[in-house]
């Protein structure tokens, strides 16, 4: 199973979590990419230890809204947005090079992954994306979503992604961020949902219920309350598990 986190999300002289402590425990970092945080200093910290790790990377790429953290939803055109992910892929591209790594797979953040779960125009954009980059590519996304089912169909592989740190409602969506249950924060529990999610592959919803997740990547958010300790506690369940994390890539 891939451990997967959002790494590379300062900005200056802000710092957004702790990359190096997440590196050590997960297997694939979603780096971001300068359009909803990180900027050239943070991409190439984040390469260059990657790299140094043997961390699979990826672009997380997002809407151009650093003030709002690319959690709010852009009404893009077609190509405006085809093109600034593009852009995203060309920019970390350039500092993997420079480690003697390189993209692995592309991931959308916060608003952008939402909305291509359900938004045909965006979900095409991404695709699009990925065909004038590299078609090899693997995107990470919501299994059963309409970026998926695009993806598929244009030959791209999809690799589902479930969250611990998050709570599902019924219908298989996340809670929203507005509300107030919207994260997991307590460390053991985390680790609890993630072996659920590895081994009977399912998520556990806000009512307590259980829902199908098939998943290949589980995702723990770096700007989370006790991100580091809710990733060390899933990472040792998992080894006890009887499950290697790996990366997919």
């Amino acid at each position: 199973m891939d451990l997967n986190a959002d790494l590379g999300e300062g900005f200056g002289i802000w710092r957004l979590g702790d990359d190096e402590a997440l590196l050590d425990l997960v297997t694939s970092a979603n780096v971001a990419c300068g359009f909803h945080a990180g900027d050239p200093a943070t991409m190439r910290r984040v390469c260059a230890a990657a790299a140094e790790r043997g961390v699979a990377v990826g672009a997380q790429v997002g809407y151009r809204d650093l003030a709002g953290f690319g959690r709010r939803h852009i009404a893009y055109d077609f190509a405006e947005l085809r093109d600034d992910v593009l852009y995203q892929l060309g920019a970390l591209d350039a500092f993997c090079r420079a480690y003697r790594t390189r993209i692995r797979y592309l991931k959308p953040h916060g608003a952008l992954y939402h909305a291509a779960a359900c938004d045909e125009t965006q979900a095409a954009a991404l695709v699009a994306a990925l065909n004038d980059y590299d078609r090899d590519l693997p995107v990470l996304c919501p299994p059963g979503s309409v970026l998926a089912q695009l993806a598929q169909g244009a030959g791209i592989r999809v690799v589902a992604e479930g969250f611990a740190d998050r709570n599902y409602l019924p219908n298989g969506r996340l809670v929203p961020r507005s509300s107030p249950d919207a994260l997991v924060t307590d460390p053991p529990e985390v680790a609890r949902r993630a072996v659920r999610m590895a081994t009977e592959r399912v998520a556990v919803t806000v009512d307590g219920s259980a829902i199908p997740c098939p998943v290949e990547s589980i995702c723990l958010h770096g700007d989370s309350p006790g991100a580091v300790a809710a990733a060390e506690l899933v990472r040792a369940a998992l080894i006890e598990a009887g499950i290697t994390p790996t990366p997919f890539s």
